[in-house]
C-alpha cells in the first residue's frame, strides 16, 4: 500500500528549522514539528515552487537551513488547473486576497491529488471557519480537497 501523500506548507519548514523560541506556544509547535518530521517516512512528502520561494526569503542562514530540510523532496508544479483553482478560492472568498500564496498552496495540493496539506498557518489555511469553504470550492471544481491539518493533527501513530 502506498504511503499517504503530504504537501508540506512553508510554515512547517519554518518551525522545523527555526532557532528554539522562548514563546511557549511556538516552542511547543516547534517540538511537535520536529517529532512529526522524525516520523515523516510514513508519508510521501511534496512541496511546490511557492514553498521554495517562501523559504528562500529572509535571513540567509535561516533560508539555508530551510532549503536544506527540503533537499530531495519532490516539487509539484503550479499547473494551469492549480492556478485557476487558486483564483477561484479568492473569487469565492474562501480565502482573503491577502492570502493569495496560501490559495496557491491549497490549489497545488488539491489538483495533484495530495491526501494531506500540513501547515501551521491557522489564519488562512488550517482554520475551521474557512476549511469548509475551501473544500466546497475544490469539490465544485472537480477536485478532492486535501485534508488540511497541523503536524499535531497528523502525528498519531498508525495501529501496528
Amino acid at each position: 500500500m502506498a504511503n499517504p501523500k503530504v504537501y508540506v506548507e512553508t510554515s512547517v519548514i519554518s518551525y522545523l528549522t527555526a532557532l528554539p523560541s522562548r514563546d511557549l506556544l511556538m516552542a511547543a509547535h516547534q517540538q511537535v514539528t520536529r517529532d512529526w518530521w522524525s516520523s515523516r517516512t510514513r508519508f510521501d512528502l511534496f512541496v511546490s515552487d511557492a514553498v521554495l520561494q517562501e523559504v528562500e526569503r529572509g535571513d540567509g542562514a535561516a533560508a539555508a537551513r530551510r532549503l536544506a530540510a527540503l533537499d530531495g523532496i519532490p516539487v509539484l508544479s503550479a499547473t494551469l488547473s492549480a492556478q485557476a483553482l487558486a483564483k477561484e478560492f479568492l473569487r469565492a472568498a474562501a480565502m482573503p486576497s491577502k492570502a493569495a500564496i496560501d490559495a496557491v498552496h491549497v490549489a497545488i495540493a488539491a489538483t495533484h491529488g495530495v491526501d494531506f496539506l500540513i501547515t501551521w498557518n491557522c489564519a488562512h489555511i488550517a482554520n475551521a471557519a474557512v476549511r469548509g469553504k475551501i473544500e466546497a470550492v475544490c469539490r465544485d471544481a472537480g477536485f478532492r480537497p486535501p485534508a488540511i491539518c497541523t503536524p499535531l493533527e497528523l502525528s498519531g501513530e498508525e495501529d501496528e
